[in-house]
Order: structure tokens, then C-alpha cells, then sequence
């Protein structure tokens, strides 16, 4: 068993998440914003907690994190407002890490997208710009630290049922998917299964829906 905290408790990936690891075992403390999301994800076997990380400095967060074998980051502002997701998709996600260590934890789940990186690509007037840049900025901070980090970049997100199958990639290897779509029941899967496999640390896996079962997609080329 393994106890995992993950920010962004209430997100439509945490909800899916939270009950596939409390399936196998482990012990799932979700962090949330507001009290009123308190019962849903209670219901779905963890154990919520009010804590806002866009408020909450990175020592105040380790005291919440603190005990916990692993985090998971799956907040986000939603868009909407340029300053927000910067306050949010970047500089709390930031702050996560400085406390992830603070509270002496290692390994690190950050969930970012398909296409993530400096070299992104959108428009600087784009609406979606200053979520792409904010993800940018976070994951390369991640990769800067010494924790036991894994990225994983799905690529547009759908409500369809999840097929357990996946086309999984990396950049760095030259083989990521160019673009394509997967159900978030399928990106909680991938995070739950990237949590137990010391082969994913250090790496950036990128994956929409495709053939290939999960645990074998994800496997080091």
C-alpha cells in the first residue's frame, strides 16, 4: 500500500483516479479547493482535503503532503483567465514541487498535455497560449528538480468510456503521437499505472487512445 496525495482532487481525472487507486490498495488523500466538493470525493474512497494550493505557501503545503509516498498533480485553472493559469498551472504547480521535497517525498506525477514544451507551438494570441507556456514553464521546472518525477502528456481529453489501450511515446525519442484524443478514464489508468513503475521516472510519456494495453504502452523504448 502506498499513500498518495493528489492536488486537484475534484478534477474530472482525480475523480477517475481516486477509486482505481483505492482498488489496488492505496491510500488516497485528495486535495480540493472548496468545501463543497468535499463529497464527491469522499465518495470515491479518499480522503478529501481543503486545501487551496493557489493560496497555500510551499511550506504550508508540505505540512498537508507530509506522510504521503507520492504526489499527483492534476490541478488547473480551466482557462479563462490569463492570470489565473499563470497563478495556478504554473506558479502553484511550482510551488507542489518545492514542497513535494520539503515534505522529504520523492516521487511526482504531473499531468500536462500532448505537446507540451517551449517549443509548443501556439500562437502568442492564442487563448491557450498561457496555458501552454504556464505547462511549459512547470514541466521544465519539474525536470529540474531531484525528484523521482514522471510527466504524462494525453492528448485532447473525451468523456468516452476508457479502452485500456493506448499509443504512448516520447518526444525525446522522436516517436510521440502527432495528436489524437484519449477518454480521461484512460489518462487515470496511465497515472495509476506510472505510480508503481520505477521505469517511467525521468520521463515524459505522451499518448492518445490506440492498440497497445497500457502497461506495455508505457514501457521504456
Amino acid at each position: 500500500m502506498s499513500r498518495i496525495a493528489v492536488i486537484g482532487g475534484h478534477g474530472k481525472v482525480a475523480l477517475l483516479l481516486a477509486p482505481i487507486l483505492v482498488a489496488r490498495g492505496d491510500e488516497v488523500t485528495s486535495l480540493v479547493r472548496r468545501a463543497d466538493q468535499v463529497a464527491d470525493v469522499n465518495a470515491t474512497g479518499a480522503r478529501a482535503v481543503v486545501a487551496d494550493v493557489e493560496q497555500l505557501s510551499a511550506s504550508d503545503l508540505s505540512d498537508v503532503l507530509r506522510g504521503h509516498d507520492a504526489v499527483v498533480w492534476s490541478a488547473g485553472a480551466g482557462g479563462g483567465d490569463p492570470e489565473r493559469t499563470y497563478a495556478v498551472d504554473r506558479d502553484a504547480a511550482i510551488r507542489s514541487m518545492e514542497a513535494t521535497r520539503g515534505a522529504g517525498i520523492t516521487r511526482y506525477v504531473m499531468v500536462s498535455y500532448l505537446g507540451a514544451g517551449a517549443d509548443h507551438g501556439v500562437p502568442s494570441d492564442s487563448s491557450f497560449y498561457p496555458y501552454a507556456q504556464a505547462k511549459a514553464a512547470a514541466d521544465d521546472y519539474l525536470r529540474g528538480t531531484d525528484l523521482e518525477w514522471t510527466i504524462v502528456a494525453p492528448g485532447s481529453l473525451t468523456l468516452e468510456p476508457g479502452t485500456g489501450a493506448i499509443d504512448a511515446g516520447s518526444p525525446d525519442d522522436g516517436d510521440a503521437p502527432d495528436g489524437g484524443s484519449v477518454p480521461r478514464e484512460d489518462v487515470a489508468q496511465v497515472v495509476a499505472e506510472v505510480l508503481h513503475r520505477p521505469d517511467t521516472i525521468g520521463r515524459f510519456i505522451a499518448f492518445v487512445s490506440g492498440d497497445d494495453a497500457i502497461a506495455d504502452a508505457i514501457k521504456p523504448v
